[in-house]
């Protein structure tokens, strides 16, 4: 059983029990009844001040495997985890660790910590930003640049979901440029991964296209062992850019395809995140199609696994997919409920971008629940933002208009429809789309 940080206890009986612990269980457990003796050592070992041979002895080769992240991936211990490395930090100050002197082990602390508030709390997690900025100050003094380029993907990431997209730009500019300087082609991977949704969130659709298009040009040179892995796989999301692009320009096959190739290569690397990622990008798809058997059973899967591993973002994101389904099948009473509580908990991770698609969303449902309201005519869309409706029924009336999907120009049609909307938001004082 693991004990609570206490740093004013009696700093030898921690000892004591840190090396009880850490030999209690076996070299490399593999399951977590067998795995929690290790944990105790850690927390004991930080309360005795041994935080180097906690982390370096204990964390990093016989919890997490290196950077396998066994224990996180494998057993699904993010919550048992975080808790264990918050005793390396000041009472629960992240980016403050208690012990300094020792960069290394700094950096190493700082750069899973940003990887679990991540992947528990969300991207938009205040902390993981700032775990994120003093990895990469650590790794830039250390020269250690693979984890230099995975803070600053860290730092783009948490920038995307939470700040302007001019500056998250810049970020993305600096991870190709880097990956250049370094003539890496698996960095150049990771810089197509960060452009390509980037450019796609500023509207420019045709070059986050062609990024995608390029990253998974490499990566299939490459193989999936050749990309950078923090949070998730560059490969796996650079596979689901693609299938958005496709989606995009009406290639609905392609898409599914791409979509398909994304999923089973999580699989196969047995990336949980990157796996709960793909489901909840393909339930997004389908929920473009309108197939509402699709979007159930991705929705479905993404709740299920998020809930077993802790993932506070693809969890919300998925109630609200399963709530949106239900609303559209006719179960608008149970669907509201699962889209309100996603929104909720979205809001929760901190994070901005993608707010106003699942707000639209919560718009639909809530329109399929108040039939009374029914939306005024395609010229009066400006109008309806103006006062005050969500911006899915603007949504839903250009594509009742064709606007947004023809047979003939897509590309066209798509820009199109997203100036619109984008002119319909800026005019009712809405920042980001």
């Amino acid at each position: 059983m693991a004990f609570p940080c206490d740093r004013n206890g009696n700093f030898l009986s921690f000892k004591r029990l840190y090396h009880y612990y850490r030999t209690l269980a076996p070299e490399l457990p593999n399951n977590f009844r067998d795995m929690e003796p290790l944990f105790s050592a850690v927390i004991c070992g930080c309360n005795a001040g041994l935080f180097r041979e906690a982390l370096h002895e204990v964390y990093i080769p016989r919890i997490q495997r290196g950077n396998g992240s066994f224990a996180a991936n494998v057993l699904g211990a993010r919550g048992t985890l975080l808790s264990a490395l918050a005793c390396f930090f000041e009472h629960g100050r992240w980016g403050s660790l208690v012990e300094a002197g020792a960069e290394g082990q700094m950096l190493d602390a700082e750069e899973e910590a940003g990887h679990l508030i991540t992947a528990i709390k969300g991207m938009g997690a205040p902390e993981a930003g700032l775990c994120y900025e003093r990895a990469e100050s650590l790794a830039r003094s250390l020269k250690r640049f693979p984890s230099f380029y995975l803070a600053l993907v860290g730092q783009w990431r948490h920038s995307l979901n939470t700040d302007k997209l001019s500056a998250t730009l810049q970020i993305a500019k600096r991870l190709y440029a880097l990956a250049q300087e370094k003539n890496d082609s698996s960095l150049l991977i990771g810089a197509c991964a960060s452009l390509a949704p980037t450019l796609h969130y500023l509207g420019d659709f045709e070059a986050s296209g062609q990024w995608a298009i390029r990253g998974v040009q490499l990566w299939r040179s490459l193989g999936a062992r050749s990309s950078l892995v923090g949070v998730d796989n560059a490969a796996v999301g650079i596979l689901c850019h693609k299938a958005l692009f496709d989606a995009h320009i009406g290639d609905i096959t392609s898409s599914r395809a791409t979509m398909a190739e994304a999923i089973s290569l999580a699989q196969e690397l047995k990336d949980m995140y990157s796996l709960a990622m793909t489901l909840g990008v393909a339930a997004r798809l389908e929920i473009g199609e309108r197939n509402l058997a699709e979007v159930e059973r991705y929705s479905s899967d993404v709740i299920e696994l998020s809930t077993r591993h802790h993932f506070g973002y693809w969890l919300a994101v998925g109630s609200i997919f399963r709530g949106w389904a239900r609303s559209v099948s006719g179960d608008t009473a149970e669907g509201n409920l699962w889209v309100e509580q996603g929104i909720k908990d979205f809001r929760a991770t901190g994070t901005v971008l993608g707010l106003p698609i699942y707000l639209s969303l919560q718009a639909q449902a809530l329109h399929l629940a108040r039939p009374r309201l029914r939306p005024a005519r395609s010229g009066d869309s400006v109008g309806l933002v103006r006062g005050g409706v969500g911006l899915g029924e603007v949504a839903s009336l250009l594509r009742d208009r064709n606007l947004l999907r023809v047979r003939q120009s897509p590309r066209g049609a798509y820009r199109v429809g997203f100036r619109f909307v984008r002119t319909c938001t800026t005019d009712a004082g809405i920042q980001s789309l």
